[in-house]
């Protein structure tokens, strides 16, 4: 994982353990995501991005948050621009 539960925890303001499974799902659909932007297969070249971190923690917060009404369009679009640096050109 690039971000840990605590981590996640730690960025949401979450000090409670209720919504633990929630998150740690959330955490594995965000780096999915984002793996899927970055058109990348291999988690570990995938956690050696460097903005990888961040854009999962963006990623699920954003899910987290919007839970009911999120805008994937909008999402993508903000998650190609904090990797481009790193996407590559196809899979």
């Amino acid at each position: 994982m690039v971000v840990t539960l605590e981590e996640m925890k730690n960025y949401l303001r979450v000090d409670y353990d209720d919504d633990d499974a929630l998150i740690g799902s959330i955490i594995r659909a965000s780096e999915k995501i984002c793996m899927d932007v970055a058109r990348m297969d291999d988690a570990g070249e995938f956690a050696a991005v460097e903005n990888a971190g961040i854009a999962v923690q963006y990623t699920a917060a954003y899910l987290y948050e919007h839970r009911e009404d999120a805008d994937h369009h909008a999402l993508t679009l903000t998650l190609r621009s904090l990797l481009s640096g790193s996407r590559k050109e196809a899979f």
